[in-house]
């Protein structure tokens, strides 16, 4: 087992550090209270310095233990004192536009009073957002649900505590009420919830499994993909585990698993290490980067782009404690047609080369 270190120990957090999600849509406060502070409850103290947040919604985060002071957990009539350091976690608010709910088909897996899970084809928007206002997931869900904790007015992010990409497909878990949104969020703040994917790569990491570490930040050559930076100096700290399942010679079948949840972070990961994801145009997966570009082998790899005309990654796996029950839940969902069917193309090339 090869462990990939790309960035230095984490310094402390600043003194308020907001919106530490990615692909997780939580935001995370620490603030360190002023010297000339009076004695205040908790709750006043939050609804004050926290504008975005409800009463309902900090009330919800002490409740689920999501709000500790000194490194504590507190109830609601903690009385704030000079110096304290509290730190909470809570869903991210909604942002400022309408959801229109429209019917759609979605393949729900498992849904009670307080969540759901949904299995996301790709090609599905998971929310609305510039260029996709609409045929999206949670537009989906706003006609499913009527009753989705939408904010005011039915406003963007109902329930949702974290996304995949648009050609990512897989497994989504949908919180249907605050309480179980601010739960949800706390575990993945947590990194306690267990996340598997399966990914196809352009060739065969050496070792068998291993982590990789690398703070994952916008890229400041294009905006539009996610860099690794190996000196920390931008983005946010990422943790991928990755195992070996196949090797088919200049392909490999690999099972992630994420402890942070960061924005393309598998994909940039596995693009840093020489490994980018099969038919991934954004990270350099849309070309022959192991084997020869040449004869029949370069025209079976053109066959197999077509089969699989976007990113060779499924959110396979969920797991995680139900927010009322304290059950711990698990969920799978089988890999897609397309994936299916460009690994056993690759797994026919194995046992008979075309080059």
């Amino acid at each position: 087992m090869s462990e990939i270190d790309l960035l230095p120990a984490p310094d402390d957090l600043p003194e308020e550090d907001d919106n530490d999600g990615g692909d997780e849509l939580y935001e995370h406060h620490r603030i360190r209270v002023d010297k000339g502070q009076e004695l205040l409850r908790l709750d006043k103290f939050l609804l004050n310095r926290l504008p975005n947040a409800s009463r309902t919604k900090i009330q919800n985060a002490i409740e689920a233990e999501a709000v500790q002071v000194n490194d504590k957990v507190v109830k609601s009539s903690y009385r704030i004192k000079p110096f304290d350091v509290i730190t909470i976690t809570l869903p991210e608010p909604p942002r400022e536009a309408k959801v229109v709910p429209e019917p759609m088909e979605l393949d729900i897996r498992y849904e009670d009073e307080s969540l759901l899970i949904v299995n996301k084809p790709a090609g599905l928007v998971v929310h609305p957002a510039f260029g996709n206002w609409n045929g999206t997931l949670v537009n989906g869900l706003a006609y499913h649900l009527s009753n989705l904790p939408t904010g005011r007015n039915g406003e963007i992010r109902p329930g949702l505590v974290h996304r995949i990409d648009k050609d990512t497909s897989g497994l989504l878990v949908i919180g249907k009420t605050e309480w179980a949104m601010t739960h949800l969020s706390q575990q993945f703040f947590h990194h306690t919830i267990e996340r598997t994917y399966l990914a196809l790569v352009w060739g065969v990491p050496k070792e068998p499994q291993g982590t990789i570490r690398g703070h994952i930040g916008r890229s400041i050559k294009d905006r539009k993909i996610q860099a690794v930076y190996p000196n920390g100096e931008q983005g946010k700290a990422a943790v991928t585990h990755y195992k070996v399942l196949r090797s088919f010679q200049h392909v490999a079948l690999l099972q992630c698993n994420l402890e942070t949840g960061r924005t393309h972070q598998i994909r940039a990961h596995m693009k840093y290490i020489g490994h980018p994801l099969f038919s991934d145009a954004t990270y350099g997966g849309d070309r022959i980067v192991y084997g020869q570009p040449n004869g029949s082998y370069k025209a079976f790899v053109e066959n197999a782009f077509k089969l699989m005309p976007r990113q060779a990654l499924h959110a396979k796996s969920l797991g995680f404690v139900h927010p009322v029950t304290g059950e711990h839940m698990h969920f799978e969902a089988e890999l897609p047609a397309d994936f299916q069917a460009v690994l056993a193309k690759w797994e026919l090339y194995a046992e008979s080369p075309a080059e």
